[in-house]
């Protein structure tokens, strides 16, 4: 298979997988459905419900979240399995998901999120079996809400195009590497070791499954914290926690003062069908966005920038954000200071 990365680092990468490659992402989530959390709420998942399937992402790019889930559809044990789409408006996919009732759910962390408020408001009406997260940082606070609102057990994965399975979440808020497939080293920025307990600058990747596009001390730009002790849950695999990138949730005003939460994801697939070049985009008011460019030349820059605000401004009218002023910021995007990753999107607003 081939699929692309979401270029969260400024250069969108293609991928290709291998059959050993994928047969091993198989057999990793198998594992995990199987641990004793999840394996009663899987198996009642496939008898309620009619076993239905529902992932929330980005549908309209070869991305590894949808690729790979249309090969799933082909070979696992559940009838019915829908994808939606991230950049749909968020009552239009209240809608959807009251009507298809999923026994199992899975999308990004600023997603379900979303959902979760939704669901404790009451628009949202399911009760998923188990609830898969992934393609963002999951914060524990996060989680907690998320399983509260539906009464349902959050699985949470780390992953990347590089390598579908990295790890996978424990009773005990952390995540385990899959070590006997993947290599992860946490480093600093001089590529030197992080002792356990201290934020890495970066980690190495390492995919073991991989052979037809070998992964070799990849530089993902993800920071993670090693468990120095270890884990409550009992595993021997290597326990962390990554930061990842933090994007965050936006939530702008209508021309009515009707509140519009939306989805980092769904903001930057906008804007990454727009434009090639590093961007930032800054909520700076209740309906007001800044948009940085990383492009030198102020011709070139305002023409990305007209771009960029036509792709916006047409996905900001179907969430009848239509009022919502864009502005072109003279500034280039900046990085994260400790990190030295990039936030894509913002909140500036105090809270």
């Amino acid at each position: 298979m081939i699929w692309k990365s979401s270029g969260s680092t400024g250069e969108p990468g293609i991928f290709v997988q291998d059959a050993t490659a994928l047969s091993t992402y198989d057999a990793l989530l198998h594992a995990q459905l199987q641990s004793a959390a999840l394996a009663g709420r899987y198996a009642v998942g496939l008898f309620t419900h009619a076993g239905r399937a529902a992932l929330i992402a980005a549908t309209g790019d070869h991305f590894a979240s949808i690729a790979s889930w249309q090969r799933a559809r082909k070979g696992n044990p559940w009838p019915d399995a829908r994808a939606f789409s991230v950049m749909d408006p968020i009552p239009d996919l209240v809608a959807a998901l009251n009507d298809y009732q999923p026994a199992f759910l899975a999308s990004y962390p600023t997603t379900l999120a979303i959902l979760a408020r939704e669901q404790r408001d009451g628009r949202l009406r399911i009760s998923p079996a188990c609830i898969w997260s992934g393609g963002e940082c999951l914060a524990p606070c996060a989680a907690a809400a998320i399983e509260r609102a539906f009464g349902s057990v959050v699985m949470n994965e780390y992953g990347a195009s590089e390598c579908m399975s990295i790890a996978f979440s424990c009773a005990a808020d952390w995540l385990h590497v899959n070590a006997d497939w993947v290599v992860l080293e946490p480093v600093d920025c001089n590529y030197r070791a992080t002792p356990p307990g201290e934020a890495s600058h970066t980690v190495l990747l390492t995919n073991l499954a991989n052979r037809v596009q070998p992964i070799i001390r990849y530089d993902l730009g993800d920071s993670v914290v090693v468990n120095p002790r270890p884990c409550a849950c009992g595993s021997p695999l290597p326990a962390i926690r990554p930061e990842g990138r933090r994007d965050d949730v936006l939530a702008l005003r209508t021309v009515n003062g009707t509140l519009v939460q939306l989805s980092p994801l769904a903001l930057t697939t906008v804007i990454e069908d727009a434009t090639r070049h590093r961007f930032q985009l800054v909520q700076t008011g209740s309906d007001h966005l800044i948009v940085r460019l990383d492009v030198a030349d102020p011709a070139k820059r305002n023409a990305e920038f007209d771009a960029t605000a036509r792709a916006l401004n047409a996905y900001l009218a179907q969430q009848s954000l239509g009022n919502v002023q864009l502005s072109l910021d003279a500034q280039a995007p900046v990085a994260d200071a400790r990190s030295g990753k990039l936030r894509e999107v913002i909140c500036a607003v105090p809270a």
